[in-house]
C-alpha cells in the first residue's frame, strides 16, 4: 500500500530553503505582513468578545517585525495594544524596520518594559524566532520571566522564545506559551522534548507558500493516518497463518512479565500466532492470563518454529545465553525488533554491532534516550541536547530503522528520512509500556506491514492508546503498560480498511 503524504515537518535549515525559493520568485511575496495579519487574525479570535487589552513583545529580529505588523492590525481593529520593544531600531532588517516605521505612523508608541500593575488579556512573544540556539540572557530573559508571570495567556510567535526550534531544547529561559502560531510548516522543536510543554496548542499557518512545492521537507507528523498504510483489511476466507507468526525473545528470571506484556501486545494486535520465548528456568509454562501464548525454550524458536518476525529484548538480560541467542536473531534473514536488553547487549559487544549492521533484512530499533546513549558511545544529555540528530546517527551506524522514545519519539529511517510522533503523553512513562511498543511493532510487521510502516503505525498506534485511555480517567498518572493493550486493540479495528 502506498505511504500517505504526511504534514511536513521543516527544521530550521528546510525553511530557510523554502523562504530562499519563494524570495527568488518575482515578485518576492511579502512574508513579514502575512505573518504578521496571520497573528493578529490568530490573536483577535484568541481573545472573543471580550478582550481589549494586548501586550506586544518584539524582539531585535524579523519575529520582532512580524510582532510590529500583528500590531498595527491589532490597534486598527481598536484594541488597547502595548508594545515592549527589546531592539536596536539601527539594526533591523529593512523588512522588521518598514514594520516598525508602519507602527509609528499608526500612532503606536514603544516601551522599555512591560507595564507595571497593567491587566492584559493576551500577551503576544514576537521577541525570538527560529534562529535562537542560545538561552535569552540578561533584559531579554527578565522580559521572558516577566511574560510567564502576567497571568494572561500567551500567543507565540512561530516558537516560543527561549526554545530552539530543532531541537526542542529550552536552555534557559522560555516562554510558556498557550498558544503558537508557527508560519510555513512545523518545526521539530515544537513536537519534542520541552517544546510540547512551551509551546501549547500549535496551529501552522503557510502564509501563501506551498512548503512541497518549494522545497520539499525530510520530516512529516505522524496521525491517525499512519494506519491507512497497514493490511488492517482480512476477506472471510482468512486464517490465522495469513496474520504471521511473531517470536519473543525474553523473559530472564525477574523479567518474565516483560515478554508476556510484548507477547500480549503483539496478540491482539492482530499477530494470528504469537511463541515466547523464556529465559528464566522457572518460567511459567503457560500464561493463564492469556493461554492463547504458546511459550517455549528460546532455543526453540530458532529451530522448528517457522517465524515471520523476532522481537528481541523484552526482560532478556544480559547474560551469555541471551548474547547468544541475539546473535541467532540477526543471522537471520527475518524482520526483528529490538528493545531494553537487546539494545545493551548489542552496545556492549562489537561482533553484534557488526552483525546488526550488516542485516540485509529490516531491522527496527525502539531504544529510550539512555540505551541510545550507550549505542551511540555518548550519554544521555548528547542524545536528548538534539534528539533528531541522534536517531538520524543511530540509523545510519546500525542499517537501521530507530525510533527514539520520549516526548514527541522520533523515527529515523535509513534513507534519512524522518518523522515525529504527535500522540501520547506521561501515562506512557511507567514501566513496560516499551515491552507493549515491541510487541505491537513486532505484531504489525508479522501481518505483513512494510517494516517501516509497522515502526510508524506501531508508535503512532502505541501513543494514541495511552491517549484514549486518558480520555477516558485512566491515566495518565497510574495509567498500566499492560491496560495500553486492549486500547490499541480498539483503535485498529476502528480504523478503516
Amino acid at each position: 500500500m502506498t505511504r500517505r503524504a504526511f504534514t511536513p515537518v521543516c527544521d530550521v535549515a528546510g525553511i530557510r530553503a523554502v523562504e530562499s525559493a519563494a524570495f527568488a520568485q518575482t515578485p518576492a511575496p511579502p512574508l513579514m505582513e502575512r505573518a504578521g495579519l496571520a497573528v493578529a487574525e490568530r490573536a483577535r479570535a484568541l481573545l472573543g468578545e471580550g478582550g481589549r487589552s494586548v501586550l506586544v513583545l518584539a524582539g531585535p529580529g524579523n519575529n520582532g517585525g512580524d510582532a510590529f505588523e500583528a500590531a498595527v492590525h491589532l490597534r486598527r481593529w481598536f484594541y488597547r495594544v502595548s508594545v515592549v520593544f527589546a531592539g536596536d531600531a539601527a539594526k533591523l532588517s529593512g523588512d522588521a524596520a518598514a514594520a516598525l516605521d508602519k507602527w509609528r505612523r499608526a500612532g503606536g508608541e514603544l516601551l522599555a518594559e512591560i507595564p507595571p500593575y497593567h491587566r492584559f488579556d493576551l500577551a503576544v512573544d514576537g521577541l525570538f524566532g527560529i534562529g535562537l540556539k542560545r538561552a535569552p540572557e540578561g533584559r531579554y530573559a527578565s522580559l521572558v520571566e516577566a511574560a510567564n508571570g502576567l497571568g494572561a495567556p500567551i500567543l507565540a510567535i512561530d516558537v516560543p522564545s527561549g526554545l530552539d526550534a530543532d531541537t526542542g531544547v529550552a536552555p534557559g529561559a522560555a516562554i510558556r506559551a498557550a498558544h503558537t502560531l508557527t508560519f510555513i510548516a512545523l518545526k521539530p522543536g515544537l513536537l519534542t522534548l520541552d517544546g510540547p510543554d512551551l509551546a501549547g496548542e500549535v496551529r501552522v499557518d503557510p502564509i501563501g507558500l506551498d512548503v512541497r512545492a518549494l522545497a520539499p521537507a525530510s520530516g512529516g507528523l505522524l496521525d491517525a493516518g499512519v494506519l491507512a498504510a497497514l493490511p488492517l483489511a482480512r476477506p472471510r476466507n482468512f486464517h490465522k497463518g495469513d496474520a504471521g507468526t511473531v517470536a519473543i525473545v525474553g523473559g530472564a528470571s525477574g523479567m518474565v512479565g516483560a515478554a508476556l506484556l510484548a507477547g500480549r501486545a503483539a496478540l491482539k494486535t492482530g499477530a494470528g500466532k504469537v511463541f515466547v520465548g523464556m529465559l528464566a528456568g522457572d518460567a511459567p509454562a503457560v500464561d493463564w492470563g492469556q493461554p492463547e501464548l504458546m511459550i517455549r525454550k528460546p532455543e526453540a524458536l530458532f529451530a522448528d518454529v517457522p517465524v515471520d518476525v523476532y522481537a528481541v529484548g523484552p526482560g532478556l538480560g544480559q547474560d551469555a545465553a541471551a548474547q547468544r541467542l541475539l546473535g541467532q536473531a540477526l543471522r537471520s534473514d527475518h524482520v526483528v525488533v529490538l528493545d531494553a536488553d537487546g539494545l545493551n547487549l548489542v552496545a556492549s559487544y562489537t561482533v553484534l554491532q557488526n552483525a546488526l549492521a550488516a542485516r540485509r533484512a529490516s531491522t527496527l530499533l525502539t531504544p529510550h534516550p539512555a540505551e541510545a546513549a550507550r549505542l551511540l558511545g555518548g550519554d544521555t544529555g548528547r542524545v536528548q541536547s538534539d534528539r533528531l540528530a541522534a536517531a538520524r546517527a543511530l540509523a545510519a551506524r546500525f542499517n537501521c530503522t530507530v525510533a527514539l522514545k520520549g516526548n514527541g519519539t522520533v523515527i529515523a529511517a535509513r534513507d534519512g528520512r524522518w518523522w515525529i510522533n504527535g500522540s501520547g503523553n506521561p501515562g506512557l512513562a511507567s514501566a513496560g509500556s516499551g515491552d507493549v511498543l515491541t510487541g505491537i511493532v513486532a505484531s504489525l510487521a508479522g501481518q505483513g506491514a512494510d517494516p517501516l510502516d509497522a515502526l510508524l503505525a506501531g508508535v503512532w498506534l502505541h501513543g494514541a492508546a495511552a491517549d484514549a485511555l486518558a480520555g477516558r480517567g485512566v491515566g495518565p498518572n497510574g495509567l498500566a503498560a499492560g491496560e495500553l493493550v486492549d486500547a490499541a486493540r480498539t483503535l485498529i479495528n476502528r480504523s478503516p480498511p
